[in-house]
């Protein structure tokens, strides 16, 4: 599915920010952070960019990829998911070596009971880390 349609499919305008912001989510091998996506524009109004990739996420276009650092990215969703459910309930693999993330989809978070001795769990992570293929074959 291209950017246009993914737009159309989520009753988004089809602006040029959101396409090309959603062309590079497309293009992208891993997760994306804020810096990934403004150095890949020459000129982007960096408003413009935390609301576009705030009303993604709220679509269910993209989610957060949670990969251990202090640096939000960002990552398509599955087609699965929509505005009223995520079901990014997956691990990110986080490369020590060159610091891209990617989704291991295959792999589920730990299903955790939502109440938990009088704790409720919103959310589960799974991070994993070590060295990804492209760094092993350098």
């Amino acid at each position: 599915m291209n950017s246009i349609q993914i737009l159309e499919q989520s009753g988004l305008s089809k602006t040029e920010v959101r396409k090309k912001v959603l062309a590079l989510f497309i293009e992208s091998q891993s997760a994306l952070s804020l810096s990934d996506i403004e150095s890949a524009f020459s000129k982007i109004d960096r408003i413009t960019l935390y609301r576009t990739l705030k009303t993604f996420e709220t679509k269910g276009i993209i989610h957060k990829a949670v990969d251990g650092t202090n640096h939000p990215k960002y990552a398509m969703c599955e087609a699965s998911c929509s505005e009223h459910k995520h079901h990014d309930n997956h691990a990110h693999f986080h490369c020590l070596s060159c610091g891209k993330t990617v989704c291991f989809e295959q792999v589920a978070n730990p299903s955790i009971p939502e109440v938990l001795n009088g704790y409720t769990v919103e959310e589960t992570t799974l991070i994993l880390s070590g060295t990804c293929k492209d760094c092993l074959e350098e």
